[in-house]
């Protein structure tokens, strides 16, 4: 009464079930559909259980006395025997198929991979009835874009543990398949681990300093992430430990897999840090799983890349989750990724090679979650206004927070825009040519007293040349990336309708942001007054050589046998530092203005009028405008006109 046809045999084996391939009855006039039935094994709870017993009560504790481990083998072989007895309830194993397939369409990934629908009516706890997918394992793919797959495969998998939580724990090739249509579609959901938001902070900072070589801040990441015993704290910013675990991690981004790592290096330099420091590191019952998963995706992206590297594929991911995530821990991470040692110092300034690897890694997120580069069908228009949105997303704030890329943005801005001001002066000043007393023509005509000529909100500093010279680079490094060196190039493949349309779309995306631009403007307003007042202090502190040599004058004077007005006591701020803070206060305070401003509806090219170029002003002159020459031109009262 349900099928239409059910095979003999099954298509697929494995040890707690087996699959068949079989086709629905016809219904309401539509044909049967194939679909997958998973029928699990009789008795095999059974099997499992004396299994787990033999290796919880038997195995693990003779392991641990005898290689004298750290790691809580019995909490590990707890936490496998709980993903054995979840992985025969069915009913759940769709509920984990369906929960993917719900939390990925929020994501990027949403078009390029998927898990197979369940047909929820004959499900049941020993039985699992899913749509049969048509496919190749991607390990045994020959397909061009099994390369750019395994990158979707590395993403997905990041996106359920760092942002889902829900992990699947199975992926071995046979679960992960190719489609026809050449997506990513992820099989058998039984078998899952769960995160809990704090580990997923705490494993996106590790992964953060992982992928940007900041290996001074393994030992601590490993501390919090339990791989370190916390009766070892005190061990672990020995340099002994970070130098052995930069040498192992910086090995294993190399690529290649265990295959081009120096083994028997690598136990030297952990038997050596035994022999000094005890036994330093164990395995948190949790990490069993996860293990697991990334051990087999690496498995098979070694399989397509004999030099693939596991941390190079994920700082797509991780630049994509540093630069859109809004919390304070992840923006600590972002800022460690992009400034390096110097993150907590006030005069930071983007490093270079660190923000490309950034902007690197989140190009290439963008690439493959669009879908564009595995034959989706995507217009260059719609390629422009997604990245408009992402772009718009990023660096607009909505509120009165802002998210810690937005923080750094507007910082970054601000010290772009005061050092570039500070520049282009110094250049006009030069420019204008010097005058015999050594001052520039310029510099007198606008401060013919001196006033602001030593002034720090006016001279040009070092920072101010690291600034503009790492503004440079940064400039060339989103031309390259992008491969827009100018709006020609950016507009090249798009045809006159298509420009009117993006065109459109973007003021459209601006116009219902208004209030999100007005907000970031005025931070990024705040932030340059902040930027001003500081320097004028930082100026007025370091100058007490020359209050001293002032005083020094003073007492001379006093002796020369004249009469001299007494000294005033020096004002501790200047008028000019008091200015700025009090401007400084009055922005902070300031209420985001109501706009009321009606929806903007841009017309069609067609429907736009002819406007009458011509203008007759109070005095009877009669003005027009020749749009051939670009000029406006007077006319006579003959009729004649006259430029």
């Amino acid at each position: 009464s349900i099928f239409e046809y059910f095979p003999p045999e099954p298509i697929a084996a494995a040890s707690l079930g087996q699959v068949y391939r079989a086709t629905l009855r016809s219904k309401d006039g539509e044909p049967g559909k194939e679909v997958a039935v998973k029928v699990q094994r009789p008795n095999i709870m059974n099997q499992i259980a004396l299994d787990m017993y033999l290796i919880r009560d038997v195995i693990a504790p003779v392991l641990k006395r005898l290689f004298t481990l750290n790691t809580d083998l019995v909490g590990v072989s707890d936490t496998w025997g709980v993903g054995f007895v979840d992985e025969l309830d069915y009913i759940e194993e769709g509920k984990n198929a369906e929960f993917f397939t719900s939390s990925i369409q929020s994501s990027p990934l949403a078009n390029v991979v998927f898990a197979p629908a369940v047909v929820n009516e004959y499900t049941t706890d020993k039985v699992l009835m899913t749509e049969w997918i048509i496919g190749e394992r991607l390990d045994r793919s020959e397909q061009s874009d099994v390369t750019i797959l395994c990158s979707i495969a590395m993403n997905s998998y990041l996106t359920m543990m760092l942002e889902t939580g829900v992990l699947h724990c199975d992926p071995h090739p046979g679960n992960l398949l190719r489609t026809d249509d050449g997506r990513l579609c992820i099989l058998d959901w039984g078998m899952v681990t769960r995160l809990d938001p704090d580990l997923q902070v705490t494993l996106i900072e590790h992964m953060a300093h992982l992928t940007s070589a900041d290996y001074a801040e393994i030992p601590k990441d490993l501390l919090l992430l339990g791989f370190i015993p916390e009766d070892k704290a005190n061990l672990i910013q020995d340099s002994g430990v970070v130098e052995t675990l930069a040498d192992i991690y910086g090995a294993w981004t190399m690529g290649g897999g265990a295959a081009k790592i120096n083994v028997p290096k690598v136990v030297s330099q952990l038997q050596d840090l035994t022999s000094t420091k005890g036994n330093l590191f164990q395995i948190p019952p949790y990490f069993a799983y996860i293990a697991k998963s990334f051990s087999v995706l690496e498995g098979i992206g070694l399989s397509n890349d004999d030099n693939y590297s596991i941390i190079n594929e994920c700082l797509p991911y991780v630049s994509k989750r540093l630069l859109s995530d809004k919390s304070e821990r992840t923006g600590g991470a972002l800022s460690t990724f992009i400034f390096g040692p110097e993150k907590s110092n006030k005069d930071r300034i983007i490093d270079y090679k660190r923000a490309e690897q950034l902007v690197s890694g989140f190009g290439e997120y963008s690439s493959s979650s669009s879908g564009a580069l595995i034959g989706r069908d995507i217009s260059n228009r719609k390629i422009i206004e997604e990245q408009a949105d992402q772009i718009l997303d990023l660096l607009l704030t909505e509120d009165d927070s802002l998210t810690p890329l937005q923080e750094i943005f507007l910082e970054q801005l601000a010290k772009i825009i005061s050092s570039g001001s500070r520049g282009v002066w110094s250049e006009l000043r030069q420019a204008s040519g010097t005058l015999p007393g050594g001052r520039s023509v310029l510099g007198t005509i606008v401060d013919p007293l001196g006033l602001w000529r030593s002034s720090p909100a006016v001279a040009v500093s070092e920072l101010d040349n690291k600034t503009i010279e790492t503004t440079r680079n940064l400039i060339r490094l989103l031309q390259e990336k992008s491969g827009v060196q100018d709006v020609q190039d950016l507009t090249a493949n798009l045809s006159n309708e298509e420009i009117v349309e993006v065109l459109s779309s973007v003021s459209q995306k601006l116009w219902t942001r208004r209030s999100s631009v007005f907000k970031t403007g005025r931070q990024l307003a705040i932030n340059l007054v902040q930027l001003t007042a500081d320097k004028l202090e930082k100026g007025e502190r370091s100058r007490p050589a020359a209050s001293t040599i002032a005083q020094g004058a003073a007492s001379l004077k006093a002796n020369d046998g004249r009469i001299h007005s007494e000294l005033k006591p020096s004002q501790s701020r200047s008028r000019r530092l008091g200015d700025a803070r009090r401007l400084l206060a009055e922005l902070e305070k300031e209420d985001t203005p109501y706009m009321e401003m009606p929806d903007i509806k841009v017309p069609e090219v067609e429907e736009v009028a002819v406007v009458d170029p011509s203008i007759t002003t109070v005095t009877g002159k009669q003005i027009e405008y020749d749009s051939d020459s670009g000029r406006f031109y007077e006319r006579s009262p003959s009729g004649g006109a006259f430029r």
